[in-house]
This record gives structure tokens, C-alpha cells and sequence, in this order.
């Protein structure tokens, strides 16, 4: 397993973000799950609220409200790795145009699960992505949705605390519709092992039909830089297990699906 320092040296890796930069707002990550937890059915039902996120009015209007009155944003979908082919590039969005064609972007892409759930893989790979950029945000965040707890890779926390030590903000999306009364809350997983950083949030996701307002109020949140009202969770420090997913991993999946830890 990486230790912290370990994961900070490979976050930082590679080219450094020019200080002469275009300024926008916030550099936006979006890093989507597609372990195989979900079904096709949920998968779409997140796609398709990203989506409309993407081209409502509201979302347009926090970005033209901004300073800069403008954002950077990148996508790419994650499992128990992240394959370089689910990643759309960094675009600049500044009105509604911009927004519709990344949102367009993102609904033609095939959707697909795969096996295991690497959170700390995800966070990695999205802190790499502010080094491929050639702005200059006033915040950088990752923005994770999930269904479950890390359960592959490196232990999330340190992956965690490796980005916010480069002043990338990490928020969540907990998807909760399908409840595991084995690993407990996921909301509270998520506020204690996953996010962090000034104002990190995790909003829970508890119905199909929640999808599309969660996400929307969620980006709206990140490009406005506001506070999170008192019925999103802040980040907490209750005791919680981050090494939940890793403990009840059935064995039998490192002998099957041995390339998940690749």
C-alpha cells in the first residue's frame, strides 16, 4: 500500500500548473462511478442527472455569477481503476453554449460497469488532471459520487489527505439507494474518509428521482463557493471505519478480477 508520501510525490509528478494561467472560478473535476455495484439502470439514472446538471439554468447562471464568470471542468468515470478512455477534457465554460456541448459530450458516451470500487484511485487520478490544464482557478475541486466504500487499491484516507495537502478540495456524492446495513451510512463514510478540504460537503442520495436535483445543487455549491446548507453534511470526525471496504472485500475477487489492483 502507498503511504501519504508516497501518494503526495505521485500527485505531484509531471508537469506544474502555470501560474500564467487563464483564470476561472474553479477547476472542476467530476469523477463518476461505474463499479459494479450500480446497475444499468442507476448508472443512467446518474448520467442523465449529470447531464441535465449541466444544461440547467441554474448551474449557468452560478457560473456567469462567478468573478471570472467562468469554469474549468474534466470528467472521467472510475471503478476499481480508471480507464484514460472514460476522460473528457478540460473545457472552459462560460454560458450556455459551453455548457450544452460538454453536456452533449458526456451523453454520447457508452455506458458500462465494471468491477470494484477504488475511491482512493479516483481522487489520484483527479488530482493528476489539474496538471494537464493550463488554468488558474481560484479553487480546485473533486467532485466523487459513489455507491460504496474504497475496497480496492490503496486505503482512500491518505489519498485523501495527499490532494488536500496540494489545496485541491474534495466533495462527494453518497448514492444511497441501495443501503448496505453492512458497512453502515455511506454518507458518514464519506464525510469522515473521503472528503476534505475548506467547506468539503458529501450530499446523500437516497431515491432515483433525487438524482438530477442532488447533482445539480451539488455543482451549483462548488462553482458558487458557498457554504453548504445544514442539511448536507459537513466534514465530521465521528468514528468511522475508512478501512470498512477493504475488511469485508470477499477474497474471492483479488483471485478473479486480479487486475483491479494493477
Amino acid at each position: 500500500m502507498l503511504t501519504t508520501l508516497a501518494l503526495l510525490m505521485s500527485l505531484t509528478a509531471g508537469t506544474a500548473v502555470a501560474a500564467s494561467g487563464e483564470e476561472v472560478d474553479v477547476e472542476l473535476v467530476l469523477a463518476v462511478d461505474v463499479s459494479g455495484s450500480m446497475d444499468i439502470e442507476e448508472a443512467q439514472i446518474q448520467r442523465a442527472g449529470y447531464v441535465d446538471a449541466l444544461r440547467h439554468a441554474d448551474f449557468v447562471n452560478a457560473v456567469r455569477e462567478g468573478l471570472t464568470g467562468r469554469i474549468a471542468i474534466s470528467y472521467f468515470e472510475w471503478a476499481g481503476t480508471v480507464r484514460d478512455s472514460s476522460h473528457i477534457p478540460w473545457q472552459i465554460i462560460s454560458g450556455p453554449d459551453d455548457a450544452n456541448a460538454f453536456a452533449t459530450l458526456l451523453e454520447a458516451r457508452p455506458i458500462a460497469t465494471r468491477r470494484g470500487t477504488s475511491i482512493s484511485s479516483a481522487i489520484a487520478y483527479g488530482a493528476r488532471l489539474f496538471d494537464t490544464n493550463s488554468y488558474s482557478g481560484m479553487r480546485r475541486v473533486i467532485d466523487v459520487s459513489g455507491d460504496g466504500p474504497n475496497n480496492f487499491g490503496p486505503p482512500v484516507t491518505p489519498a485523501r489527505d495527499a490532494a488536500n495537502a496540494l489545496g485541491i478540495i474534495i466533495n462527494g456524492l453518497a448514492i444511497m439507494i441501495r443501503p448496505s446495513a453492512a458497512y453502515g451510512s455511506l454518507d458518514d463514510y464519506y464525510s469522515n474518509c473521503v472528503i476534505g478540504g475548506p467547506g468539503a460537503f458529501v450530499l446523500p442520495v437516497q431515491e432515483p428521482e433525487d438524482f438530477a436535483i442532488a447533482i445539480r445543487r451539488k455543482l451549483i455549491l462548488e462553482v458558487s463557493g458557498s457554504q453548504p446548507p445544514a442539511r448536507i453534511i459537513p466534514a465530521a470526525g465521528s468514528d468511522v471505519d475508512c478501512l470498512i471496504g477493504e475488511r469485508l472485500r470477499p477474497s474471492n475477487m483479488d483471485r478473479y478480477y486480479p487486475e483491479l489492483d494493477r
